[in-house]
């Protein structure tokens, strides 16, 4: 069986050196979906580059997703006829995109699609999240069908959360792997 490659979606501004995503990168070898436009994002043309890099892959794919990328997922995975291509999704820290100040500054993402997920996911959500409520967290993880584990006071899980390597992280999406 064909190893999965790892498909990192960054959120909103992309993930800065100091993100679990980027150290990951560096530290296994996971591929980074470049997008075309990291402060003025499209769902449309985010979409697409993920439909490009499925597609592209020779084998299975995992997404593991930061904030607007979990947003990303969600609405890639309810209109691609490319899903059963994805073996497992892990979904970090999705941003609230329906809150008035996000869909302000992140226009074009609202409602968030709420479809259950055609592949196996975990969520991992922070309690003191500023840019998503842990109900508003919870909600989505249950919409989608997504296992949740909720990571305590830990922020935004994002660079300045300081996680380094977040092996906590690469553990779990070692579990969410393990079975599938």
């Amino acid at each position: 069986m064909t190893a999965p490659k790892i498909l990192l979606l960054p959120g909103w501004q992309n993930s800065d050196e100091a993100h679990w995503q980027s150290r990951w990168e560096a530290l296994h070898g996971d591929h980074r979906v470049e997008q075309h436009d990291w402060m003025r994002p499209l769902r449309g043309d985010w979409s697409a580059r993920l439909e490009e890099e499925v597609l592209a892959a020779p084998g299975p794919v995992v997404l593991v997703a930061h904030s607007l990328g979990c947003i990303l997922v969600a609405a890639w995975a309810a209109h691609s006829g490319h899903t059963a291509k994805v073996r497992a999704a892990l979904l970090v820290a999705p941003g609230d995109l329906e809150r008035d100040d996000l869909r302000q500054m992140i226009p074009g993402w609202a409602p968030i699609l709420r479809q259950p997920l055609p592949f196996p996911s975990l969520m991992i959500a922070g309690q003191d999240d500023p840019y998503c409520e842990a109900a508003r967290s919870r909600q989505m993880a249950r919409d989608w069908g997504a296992r949740f584990v909720d990571a305590g006071a830990r922020g935004h899980i994002n660079g300045e959360s300081g996680l380094g390597d977040w092996p906590e992280g690469r553990a779990l999406l070692n579990e969410l792997l393990k079975d599938k």
